[in-house]
């Protein structure tokens, strides 16, 4: 392997609560009422994705969709920026993969915007060779456009990267860009057989082992031969 790529929320920070309290917060004003039914439907989506799901749902007047969209980010980032912590293990994984010459980076639905307000707060600004939203690419996860354009913009074949994936849209989108997965799920989720598609299914990037790492490279070589 040449490379490796993180998604962001929930992998790198505990960011999906932020996002619960802004879409609550925001359409609950325009009196939606963000049931954890509808929340996990879109959690899978882009912030424009979601907003333009609730216009359909219940449409408002008065104000446009992309105000909306704005509102809910500019919410979120400050609750990234009041609230934000790193989860277990990223840092050191983040460590490891620097020492083993991999080439590091990041891939997220989340809006551009967000991204160094999240590196900055987590103190990892200089951890990334290359970071990249959703909003750069035609589709979002789960389509895969998001990873192959970041394994361009690293420079590496797709099969050469290892993604860290906490959504199965995320895995999903991984997998179809031709990328060997690592899956992180949320504790409530861990059982749930979609992620036993990833190619390592792990509790927390702190669990994570460098023999596993090791094993994922000599998988990847037999295949490739």
């Amino acid at each position: 392997m040449k490379a490796v790529i993180f998604d962001m929320d929930g992998l790198l920070i505990d960011s999906e609560p932020f996002w619960q309290s802004a879409e609550r917060e925001v359409f609950g004003s325009l009196g939606i009422e963000v049931t954890e039914v509808h929340s996990s439907v879109t959690s899978r989506m882009t912030t424009r994705e979601v907003t333009e799901y609730w216009f359909r749902f219940k449409p408002w007047k008065g104000i446009s969709i992309p105000d909306i969209e704005m509102k809910v980010i500019k919410e979120v980032g400050e609750l990234i920026g009041l609230h934000g912590k790193i989860m277990p293990g990223v840092m050191e994984t983040l460590v490891y993969f620097r020492q083993a010459g991999y080439k590091i980076g990041l891939a997220t639905n989340a809006p551009a915007v967000l991204i160094p307000k999240v590196l900055k707060k987590l103190n990892i600004e200089s951890c990334f060779d290359a970071v990249l939203s959703a909003e750069s690419v035609i589709k979002g996860k789960p389509a895969p456009d998001i990873y192959i354009q970041m394994a361009s913009n690293l420079s590496v074949d797709a099969a050469q990267c290892i993604v860290f994936e906490d959504s199965k849209s995320g895995m999903a989108a991984a997998l179809a860009a031709g990328m060997t997965v690592v899956a992180v799920p949320a504790g409530n989720q861990y059982d749930h057989a979609e992620f036993d598609a990833a190619h390592l299914k792990i509790g927390s990037l702190i669990d994570l082992t460098a023999d596993q790492v090791q094993d994922l490279n000599h998988r990847q070589y037999h295949n490739l031969k």
